[in-house]
């Protein structure tokens, strides 16, 4: 049996927010801004200028007034800074250049950060395999959780906005485990209703044969399926979580993604919780046309976040 012990300093005191200044990057502010309201945090505010095409001039020796890419940001920077999301909250403005991860993992690094906050346009399909997928690289390879929003989240009028409803989504592996401490820490500090999730993947049946019928050992199968995993789900709750009422624990059969997916909209999920594996080949999985954190981040009306193993 599995047995997690909650994180007692569990807290985002230092928040790295990056934006293009795309639409979609600007859905993350009101996150950011409530996770820094309740723990008191720092945002960094960075974007990251891409690598240019080989110049005459190295980038570092061209004068400020003719380094246009910069001066762009710097526009596009104060044109964000112009709506107050930040109010008292402490914050610092950064502008890096260079590739987005190598340029994030030194600032997560230097700075000490606990939260990398994003968003992603969902590239899929053709795009994602041509091109890859920036926040799953990131949500891959970066050492502190990472909250994405995706282009399916409504757009938040400006404030701040409170996670009520979470929910936990575990394949019952290690990199779930570690998201879970998490997800109860979040459902204990803003008092919000915590629910856990696993989902039974259906399987095949690759003969029929002639002779095959639907008798009921498919359902008393999945009858018995269901009571092990809720109790595997009950068991996985650590005694001491300080919830404000009792987690509910779901059974969904059907595939990952689509299950957590209708369950998150059924229940109007504020925030889905997921582990993502740790991958030495990060960046080739951001090319790859399918996997489930990325289906679900791409699809949610709600932002994910994700714990690394």
């Amino acid at each position: 049996m599995e047995t997690i012990e909650l994180k007692q300093s569990i807290t985002f005191k230092n928040i790295l927010l990056a934006t293009d200044f795309s639409d979609v990057s600007k859905k993350t502010v009101p996150y950011a801004a409530a996770i820094a309201s309740h723990y008191s945090s720092k945002i960094y505010l960075v974007h990251v200028i891409p690598p240019e095409a080989r110049m005459p001039v190295p980038m570092e020796h061209l004068p400020a007034q003719l380094d246009r890419s910069r001066l762009d940001a710097d526009r596009e920077m104060k044109s964000f800074l112009r709506v107050d999301w930040y109010g008292e909250t402490p914050h610092e403005v950064l502008i890096e250049r260079g590739p987005v991860w190598g340029a994030l993992s030194d600032l997560i690094e230097r700075d000490e950060i606990d939260l990398l906050v994003l968003g992603t346009h969902g590239r899929g399909g053709l795009k994602k395999v041509l091109l890859g997928s920036v926040a799953e690289e990131l949500f891959r390879r970066a050492s502190c959780p990472v909250l994405t929003v995706g282009p399916a989240v409504p757009a938040e009028p400006t404030g701040r906005k409170e996670f009520r409803r979470i929910l936990f989504a575990t394949d019952f592996g290690p990199a779930s485990l570690n998201a879970l401490p998490y997800a109860v820490s979040l459902a204990s500090d803003n008092k919000a209703r915590l629910m856990m999730l696993h989902v039974v993947t259906p399987v095949p049946v690759l003969d029929i044969g002639p002779y095959w019928y639907t008798g009921t050992d498919m359902v008393e199968q999945q009858k018995a399926a269901r009571a092990k995993t809720l109790d595997r789900l009950r068991k996985l709750m650590p005694p001491e979580a300080n919830l404000p009422s009792d987690p509910e624990f779901l059974v969904g059969f059907d595939f990952v993604p689509d299950a957590i997916l209708k369950i998150a909209a059924d229940s109007e999920a504020d925030l889905i919780v997921v582990g993502v594996n740790q991958s030495a080949w990060a960046r080739v999985s951001a090319h790859l046309p399918w996997a489930t954190a990325y289906e679900v981040v791409c699809h949610a009306r709600c932002p994910v976040l994700t714990v690394r193993s």
